[in-house]
């Protein structure tokens, strides 16, 4: 057995522990279920018997009492507990002969039934279907009959309840006999139970726990750093073979560790670099923009020179060229401003403080004041909370996303855009929606991703940073953004952002709950409204 793996002890000790629990169990079982169908023919079928048999004996005791009654008198009120008793004494008969399952139990009810109705035939029936004065007479005559009979009938009830009460008292000795043995079985199988966990629990703190934590104590010396700590074999096959592999790990650690210091060292030059290189390339992005500006500037300002000097005087080709090339300089100068913009995020605008989204949003809607009067677009607000952020940035975030919900109006219905908000959480969640063209499903995601345009210029004109830039702004502030799905007819940007206060819910100042005024600036040129495709 010294080639014996943890397994070999497990599947055995565990087979000889479930064959002890398996015959205490069944002996367990045996001792319940017996008890238990004791309780139930006593419950269940000899108590009832019993108190039905009882039942039968008062049945016929009333028979016999409104007969008598009516014999002597002549009242008929005294047939009522006699019409009573028989339907009583029906009622326990057919209830007695679906307990009754013994052939004696079974010969005693018939032996009570024949003399219920001998008597019933001799006296009871030809009494009480009697008018009152043939009742009397034939009371009188069968008097000293009746009593017999009905004395055959007590003592046949009587021999009845006799063998049922035997009956009951032995089923209940036998109960009690059956729990005795059955909590005595319960006993001793809590006693195995306990013996065979004692000596499995010990069994395992021997041949496996100890073992284990030998290895475990070596190894944990050796991620210390004592390099020259030897691991204890001891234990089952598959351990000691455990602890001969932590050992072999061991002598190897040290090139290992020699190997991985380098590789750490080569990395952080690596990520030094990276660093480096992102800086520079932010820098460079910024720089080619800015620096573009004033060639860019005497390009546009020469063309329409050009076009405003010469237009009219070349043939039509002429001017076509220098209409290409105005507007080319023209568009180049918004790409390069909304360049500088997006650069600018998180770089030159970084000021985190706590910001009033009411105020800041009030001051976006005067600068779109007079798109939204040439649209006649109505804007709903609901309270603003005071968050965390930019407000620089924060109103380039607004604006964005109000200029893309006029810009993609739908033409054949008035813009209705609603800004919302509510705490999910520990942020702010946001949300702008209208009643626009809307956005397929299948770009959803393409919209945030810079340059990116669903329609051609002519449509829609604009360099398609705009949704970019906000997606940078959000997360930016440690937000997320995204198109909600289930929004219809139209889109709605949904965004979120930290709260000033975790605790704060929005005021209720006044918030520009229908504006028809806000100046215009260049709109966003992303499409934040592309048609649904």
């Amino acid at each position: 057995m010294a080639g014996w793996t943890t397994r070999h002890w497990l599947r055995r000790g565990v087979a000889a522990t479930l064959l002890v629990l398996t015959v205490l169990g069944s002996v367990g079982a045996w001792a319940m279920l017996r008890s238990s169908r004791i309780s139930d023919e006593l419950v269940n079928r000899r108590s009832p018997a019993l108190v039905n048999a009882v039942r039968l004996e008062s049945a016929l005791l009333n028979q016999e009492t409104g007969v008598r009654g009516y014999g002597l008198t002549g009242s008929t009120e005294f047939l009522t507990p006699y019409t009573e008793g028989v339907a009583a004494e029906r009622q326990a008969v057919g209830r007695l002969e679906d307990l009754l399952s013994g052939d004696e139990d079974r010969a005693d009810l018939a032996a009570v039934r024949k003399a219920a109705d001998t008597w019933q035939e001799r006296i009871a029936r030809p009494v009480s279907g009697s008018p009152a004065a043939t009742a009397l007479t034939l009371s009188a005559e069968r008097a000293e009959e009746g009593k017999t009979e009905f004395d055959a009938v007590r003592k046949a009830l009587k021999a009845q309840q006799s063998r049922l009460q035997q009956e009951r008292q032995d089923a209940a000795d036998a109960l009690r006999r059956a729990t005795v043995l059955r909590n005595w079985t319960l006993a001793v199988d809590a006693l195995v139970v306990a013996v065979v966990a004692a000596l499995v629990f010990e069994a395992l703190r021997r041949g496996i726990t100890s073992p284990l934590e030998q290895v475990g104590a070596g190894a944990r010396d050796v991620a210390r750093g004592r390099f020259d700590r030897r691991i204890a074999v001891t234990g089952p096959a598959d351990i000691r073979q455990l602890a001969v592999d932590v050992d072999g790990m061991r002598t190897r650690l040290v090139d290992e560790l020699a190997f991985s210091e380098e590789a750490r060292r080569l990395l952080d030059e690596q990520t030094a670099e990276l660093k480096r290189s992102n800086t520079e390339l932010e820098q460079f992005a910024y720089v080619a923009s800015h620096d573009l500006q004033e060639p860019l500037r005497k390009v546009s300002s020469f063309t329409q020179l050009l076009q405003r000097r010469y237009g009219g005087q070349l043939d039509e080709r002429a001017d076509q060229y220098i209409a290409f090339a105005v507007d080319g300089a023209n568009r180049m100068q918004v790409l390069i401003n909304d360049l500088l913009a997006f650069s600018r995020v998180g770089r030159v605008h970084n000021d985190h403080a706590t910001v009033d989204l009411e105020e800041v949003l009030r001051r976006t809607l005067d600068t779109l004041s007079i798109p939204i009067e040439e649209t006649g677009a109505e804007v709903t607000v609901d309270p603003l909370p005071v968050v965390v952020g930019d407000a620089t940035q924060l109103g380039m975030l607004w604006q964005n996303l109000l200029s893309n919900s006029l810009k993609f109006r739908d033409p054949e219905r008035r813009p209705e855009i609603r800004v919302s908000a509510r705490r999910v959480g520990d942020v702010w969640e946001f949300g702008v929606g209208d009643n626009g063209i809307g956005i397929a499903p299948e770009f959803r995601d393409k919209v945030f991703v810079i340059f990116q345009r669903l329609h051609t210029r002519e449509a829609y004109p604009g360099t398609g940073i705009g949704l970019a830039m906000c997606k940078k702004v959000v997360e930016f502030h440690d937000g997320s953004i995204g198109i909600d799905p289930g929004h219809a007819p139209g889109t709605r940007v949904v965004f979120t952002l930290p709260g000033a206060d975790v605790g704060q819910e929005p005021g209720s100042p006044e918030s520009p709950a229908s504006s028809e005024s806000p100046a215009s600036p260049e709109p966003s040129e992303s499409p934040a409204g592309a048609p649904q495709s």
